[in-house]
């Protein structure tokens, strides 16, 4: 048996049809994928250094649903998101001073400025690469992976930011997801922007908290990841 078949079998359970959602036949990948993927919202709300590996698992299963939607550059997002939540589950737990827990904190406007320019050339060159690659949504799929992995790099340096970047990429999601009939995928992200807002609204207001001094224990302790 080769690899690629070894493969085939290992996943194929996670592409067997649970129940039919108009025209999306939904998977255990997808369904997977839809309660992992609100959990991990639900705990970057919570500011909760959990959300890093719920997310991992959610990473898995979203790279069977993508790769046999064959949205491949949201496919290798998932890989690319794999190393980067180890990566940020390391800064958020060490990453603070003398290796202690990371605050909650924003981006300098270098950094955004940085991060937004470089979203411009990171979408070019995956447009050519997936159009090559013949992926059904060459732009938009490049534009989400461009976006979304700016709005992780934020995340993972646990700076408020990086909800703006997560709701510009969810807006281009939902439309991407209904369109290919990915209908229960669809609704995720449609539930991940409501989210999104909460949490920018909900760091927003622990910062702010922070700022203002507290008796016994300062407030911005009480942001560190739980």
């Amino acid at each position: 048996m080769s690899v690629s078949q070894a493969l085939d079998s290992l996943v194929a359970p996670l592409n067997h049809q649970v129940f039919q959602l108009g025209q999306d036949a939904v998977t255990w990948a997808e369904l997977l994928g839809f309660a992992t993927g609100a959990v991990c919202v639900w705990l970057c709300v919570r500011v909760s250094v959990w959300n890093f590996p719920v997310g991992i698992a959610n990473n898995l299963f979203f790279l069977v649903l993508f790769w046999s939607a064959r949205l491949y550059a949201d496919a290798w997002l998932q890989v690319v998101y794999v190393v980067l939540a180890a990566y940020g589950w390391l800064i958020w737990l060490r990453g603070g001073e003398r290796r202690s827990r990371r605050r909650m904190g924003h981006a300098s406007a270098s950094t955004l400025l940085v991060l937004s320019a470089l979203v411009i050339p990171a979408t070019w060159g995956l447009t050519v690469l997936l159009t090559r690659a013949h992926d059904i949504a060459p732009f938009w799929d490049a534009l989400t992976t461009a976006l979304s992995l700016a709005a992780q790099w934020l995340l993972n340096c646990k700076q408020i930011e990086n909800w703006w970047f997560w709701i510009v990429a969810d807006l281009v999601y939902i439309p991407l997801y209904f369109v290919k009939a990915l209908d229960l995928t669809g609704i995720v992200y449609l539930l991940f922007l409501a989210m999104c807002l909460t949490g920018w609204r909900s760091w927003r207001r622990d910062l702010a908290a922070a700022a203002r001094p507290s008796s016994g224990e300062s407030a911005s302790e009480q942001v560190v990841a739980a």
